[in-house]
């Protein structure tokens, strides 16, 4: 039998992003003979640290001379950009192997933002197999991984039955507002567990002292990623803005709401899951995205996502969980 073929697949960040890199590295480990490495940030080697199709981890936080020959040292045959910038650039050029690189498409998206024309018309998923055509890899259509570890735990009194609410995101014109969420939340009798970062425990905070009731339970900043995934996987339902947690539920097949302001799935980055239990909500203010990550809105203060109605978003609840 021949050598297994070494690769290195680049992806830095952030979670969505890595954890839709995953049918990739799948595919890579399961259809041709291979070791599969992964170079990332720190901040996001939960999500891929227990991931058995990936051999080794390396991060970008580390790179310096002796961690560069490190790498060199392992004589990658192939290395498959899918960040595609300048550091991810000079790592490739570096090792010196035959290069796989995503491309970024920056026209056509341009066109989508500013003229509302869709020239690409695919998912994310479907132009990092693009990127590696060549390599004669076929998309299994399993969809998303996501490992949690067994030694991931929660010393945490949970419900048995309960639905999750992700009320974070990178940039604000992707986050619905907390008055839209203590508006649904009020009308149901199912408990619902907040879960996001730090920075959004104030605003859980607020949540439930503005709903006082004691089902309601904020866990921002008090879990890990796996922890989370975790609660996302045990729940009857996950509501979420456009965020990396969206992504993880779809790898659990759990059924989804989620919902678009100044983003929108037609950027590609909608949930990549094959069954029936999701409904992205999509802000009626505009069909197009206002810009790639939602940094900045098209209509200044009346920012899209808060055209979304909290009625739309409780019927879809319930249609979910009929």
């Amino acid at each position: 039998m021949s050598k297994p073929l070494k690769i290195l697949v680049i992806r830095f960040s952030s979670i969505g992003d890595i954890v839709l890199t995953t049918p990739i590295v799948r595919c890579l480990k399961e259809q041709i003979n291979s070791e599969v490495d992964y170079l990332t940030k720190s901040a996001y080697v939960d999500v891929i640290n227990d991931n058995p199709h990936i051999r080794n981890i390396y991060l970008i936080d580390n790179i310096d001379n002796s961690y560069k020959q490190i790498l060199r040292s392992n004589k990658y045959d192939i290395v498959i950009d899918l960040q595609n910038n300048l550091r991810s650039y000079q790592i490739r050029y570096n090792l010196q192997a035959k290069t796989y690189v995503l491309r970024k498409q920056t026209f056509s998206r341009w066109i989508l933002i500013y003229l509302g024309v869709n020239l690409h018309n695919n998912h994310i998923v479907d132009r990092y197999f693009n990127a590696i055509k060549s390599l004669g890899l076929n998309n299994d259509n399993k969809g998303i991984d996501f490992f949690i570890a067994k030694s991931c735990k929660l010393n945490l009194d949970i419900p048995k039955d309960y639905i999750t609410w992700c009320i974070s995101a990178t940039h604000i014109n992707k986050k619905l507002p907390a008055r839209q969420i203590i508006e649904v939340i009020s009308k149901l009798d199912i408990p619902v567990l907040l879960i996001g970062g730090d920075l959004e425990n104030n605003e859980a905070s607020f949540i439930t002292e503005n709903i006082k009731k004691d089902y309601v339970i904020n866990l921002c900043g008090k879990t890990t990623v796996q922890q989370s995934a975790y609660l996302i996987r045990e729940s009857n339902l996950l509501l979420t803005n456009d965020t990396g947690m969206m992504h993880i539920a779809s790898a659990f097949k759990t059924p989804l709401i989620t919902f678009w302001g100044c983003t929108k799935p037609s950027l590609g980055f909608y949930p990549y899951i094959n069954h029936k239990n999701v409904i992205n909500i999509i802000s009626n203010k505009s069909k197009k995205p206002c810009s790639k990550h939602g940094r900045y809105c098209s209509f200044n203060k009346d920012i899209c996502i808060n055209q979304i109605q909290a009625d739309n978003i409780y019927e879809s609840i319930f249609e979910l969980l009929k």
